[in-house]
């Protein structure tokens, strides 16, 4: 058995030619979002793959074991809801209008200029024909936008990046935040100690 725990993002860095000869494994998203599983590459061996956590693996990734060996990442074919406008009176609006309600509800979506996909789910695509759109049963890769579901790797990676900055700014707003709202509590609580007379003073 092969040990992973190096990806590179679409094998960055490798002269094309290592790439052809390299093997391949073919994975879906339930397996390509998690940083720990197990597969058989093309040539037959078992990996063992242990990235660090929040990893997700892209379709041109490439998989480093600890051997040297290179394995290359296809997006596996699986079960998806292609989502399009309604050929008639259907607009692009229409498409960022599903996005929007979809993202409200922390779905995986795959955004495409001309379509969206998401993993089947019979709830959502009821919702969806009723905002007029054509909704089709496919199999297809399946490569939802990254940031919202852990650290991708680059590319993902300075996606990656930007969420983790903006992750920082996010909780030192929330640390001013808490700190407002200690602080004036603590006020109102010496207001509420300081009986009828600090009230007044504060109304006044």
């Amino acid at each position: 058995m092969l040990t992973v725990s190096r990806l590179l993002s679409q094998g960055q860095g490798l002269a094309p030619v290592l790439l052809r000869r390299a093997a391949s494994v073919a994975l879906d998203w339930g397996v390509r979002q998690k940083s720990r599983f197990a597969a058989t590459d093309s040539a037959g061996r078992a990996l063992a793959v242990f990235l660090p956590r929040g990893s997700v693996v892209r379709g041109g990734d490439v998989l480093v074991a600890e051997d040297g060996s290179l394995v290359r990442v296809l997006a596996a074919p699986q079960p998806v809801l292609r989502i399009t406008p309604c050929p008639a009176h259907g607009t692009p609006v229409d498409l960022l209008r599903a996005a929007y309600h979809l993202g409200n509800r922390h779905v995986p979506v795959e955004l495409r200029p001309d379509y969206l996909q998401i993993e089947p789910d019979p709830v959502l695509a009821e919702m969806l024909r009723a905002m007029h759109l054509i909704v089709q049963e496919r199999s297809e890769a399946f490569e939802p936008e990254a940031g919202a579901y852990g650290h991708d790797a680059a590319p993902a990676g300075g996606h990656a990046h930007l969420h983790e900055h903006s992750h920082d700014d996010s909780h030192n707003h929330a640390h001013a935040h808490d700190h407002d709202h200690r602080h004036a509590h603590g006020q109102d609580h010496g207001q509420d100690q300081g009986a009828p007379h600090a009230n007044n003073g504060h109304a006044h």
